[in-house]
């Protein structure tokens, strides 16, 4: 399939950008997935095809952040196997029904994930709310984090936009305080997420190859800048970059299903 120097700018811009945005807080899949349909690309096959560009991508957000990984490893163990397990279920589902109904709910999870995590600070403040009350070893704080990662694992491998919102928002809320590492582990997690979504795509002959590669530069250079260099602003900064982001693509995509 021969692309026009056109489409080539515009996929790689639209992964470049998309890779940055998931570095810092997720929604990339907003910009590349409505790129690809106006190119001509089916909507099943641009869903597949910006996953498997945007979970190549996440190698050079994962290299950024490398340095965060020794002190999210114990969350690996809990969080590994309900991911892979979630991102296969939600694959599935997407291969065998219509994305109409479930992309009617996605402008609602978006906004209540931003909303979650702008919560964040308030319930912090709350006398007898500290960060230490939420710690990790507690087994119904565990196990509500499992579950509703289980939850957000079957959405991210049905569309995903947004899953990063919607893991910062309750890594926050389980202790974790370090906006670097939670965006670290939600990168991981995401990947493993869009991993196995990609391999069940690949099996089901979903993917654009030609478009995938060209956005696998983007995304990748993408990755890598926005966990980079997002490092480099104070965490203040990232959280209210973060809400911002929510807010605008909650927006966003309630203006697609109003416009429909």
């Amino acid at each position: 399939m021969m692309m026009s120097g056109w489409e080539i700018i515009g996929l790689v811009s639209s992964a470049l950008a998309a890779g940055a945005i998931n570095a810092v807080a997720g929604g990339g899949t907003l910009l590349t997935f409505p790129t690809l349909l106006a190119f001509g690309t089916t909507p099943v096959m641009a869903n597949a095809t910006s996953t498997l560009a945007l979970v190549v991508g996440t190698s050079g957000g994962m290299f950024g952040n490398r340095q965060y990984i020794p002190a999210i490893r114990p969350w690996l163990g809990r969080f590994l196997p309900v991911s892979i397990l979630g991102g296969l279920i939600g694959s599935a589902l997407l291969t065998r029904t219509s994305n109409q109904t479930f992309g009617r709910l996605v402008p609602f999870l978006i906004l209540f994930a931003t909303l979650l995590f702008l919560a964040q600070g308030l319930f912090r403040r709350v006398p007898g709310a500290r960060t230490e009350d939420l710690a990790p070893t507690k087994p119904a704080h565990i196990w509500g984090a499992v579950i509703f990662q289980f939850l957000v694992s079957i959405y991210g491998g049905y569309f995903g936009a947004g899953i990063g919102i919607l893991m910062l928002a309750t890594l926050g809320f389980i202790g974790m305080s370090n906006i670097y590492e939670m965006n670290t582990l939600k990168t991981i997690l995401g990947s493993l997420i869009n991993v196995m979504a990609a391999l069940w795509f690949i099996g089901a002959g979903l993917i654009d190859w030609p478009r995938a590669g060209v956005m696998t530069v983007g995304a990748v250079t993408g990755y890598y800048l926005g966990s980079r260099y997002s490092q480099r602003i104070p965490p203040a900064r990232v959280r209210q970059l973060i809400t911002a982001i929510g807010f605008l693509i909650s927006g966003w995509t309630f203006f697609q299903q109003f416009a429909q």
